[in-house]
């Protein structure tokens, strides 16, 4: 598979990568043996960056990432996690010597003495601005406790409040048909200062798949149940902030828009793989039989003009107004 740089840092990923939240927690229970068949198939699949968070399963998807990886020495995998959704969420904890902590507990979890990229994990907005929360970023680089820095934000405003600090290496954003105002702004800055873009929630929370119906059930556990307006977390994380009933119509015109040859979910990763200044893309798996159709919207051609114009005529139709004012 492609690999791109991640921005300043000199690090590769591949084009599709994989993201590991739903190995911890918050999309129905999925036991370890299939977690550990899911980082096979990618891995397999030419993936290889895994993007996971200390807060995932409080852990359990970075000690899952570990294990499969102490299984596969001849593997080179680029491991990101974040740090920093395990206490409130107050600016003061963006600290240091809390930084050293949560360092500490994710390189024994992942079972290494320096991590690969550390993402400060959709903090509030008023520490993106903060000299000190940089300072204290760049010392542990020195301390050689992480390789690379960067940030997952939740607002384009906060995207570009980062890009312009010299020592991030890369801005993880929601970026998918359904979410295109990064478009706009985000990305050519991200370009111009060298920044890696890591796209997630790339199918909007499985909406682009088009699976779902508005009859669809989803578990008590899984965050498209408990979430779905904000209520434990930002709503964007769910469905990308599109209203369900609006998100499941558009999502079956999106799925009429697919080529030949591709599945709707693969069209969706395949727009995003597509977009000047993105590095990799990060949508998740439950199952093997996912993750390997992901990984394979890689391999697939660059979409024609007219599918691209499609894309863009739906959302600014169905979508755009209810999403570019928040993020």
């Amino acid at each position: 598979m492609d690999e791109r740089v991640i921005g300043r840092s000199g690090q590769r990923a591949s084009v599709v990568g994989l993201g590991t939240w739903q190995l911890g927690a918050d999309w129905g229970e999925v036991d370890d043996k299939e977690a550990l068949a899911v980082l096979e198939t990618a891995a397999e699949s030419g993936v290889t960056f895994f993007d996971t968070a200390d807060v995932y399963g409080d852990g359990r998807s970075e000690q899952t990432i570990a294990a499969f990886l102490r299984g596969r020495p001849d593997l080179h995998v680029l491991v990101a996690t974040k740090m920093g959704r395990r206490v409130d969420q107050i600016p003061e904890n963006y600290v240091l010597d809390n930084f050293r902590a949560w360092n500490d507990r994710s390189r024994r979890n992942l079972g290494v003495d320096r991590l690969d990229l550390v993402q400060l994990h959709c903090p509030p907005t008023p520490v993106y601005s903060s000299d000190a929360v940089y300072d204290a970023l760049d010392t542990l680089v020195a301390e050689e406790r992480i390789a690379a820095y960067g940030v997952s934000v939740e607002t384009c405003a906060e995207a570009l409040t980062a890009i312009a600090r010299p020592g991030v290496a890369s801005v993880q954003i929601i970026l998918n048909p359904f979410r295109m105002k990064p478009l706009h702004q985000v990305l050519p800055a991200a370009r111009e200062a060298g920044v890696g873009i890591i796209a997630r929630v790339p199918l909007a929370s499985g909406l682009l798949s088009g699976k779902y119906t508005k009859d669809t059930v989803f578990a008590a556990d899984d965050h498209r149940t408990y979430n779905r307006h904000g209520e434990a977390f930002d709503q964007g994380e769910t469905f990308s902030g599109v209203d369900y009933a609006t998100g499941v119509e558009a999502a079956a015109e999106f799925a009429a828009l697919a080529p030949e040859g591709y599945t709707p979910a693969q069209l969706a990763l395949r727009w995003i793989i597509d977009q000047p200044g993105v590095t990799t893309v990060i949508p998740g798996a439950r199952n093997p039989e996912q993750a390997r159709a992901n990984a394979a919207a890689a391999k697939l051609p660059e979409l024609s003009a007219r599918t691209a114009t499609a894309v863009r005529d739906l959302y600014d139709r169905r979508i755009k107004d209810q999403v570019e004012s928040r993020w």
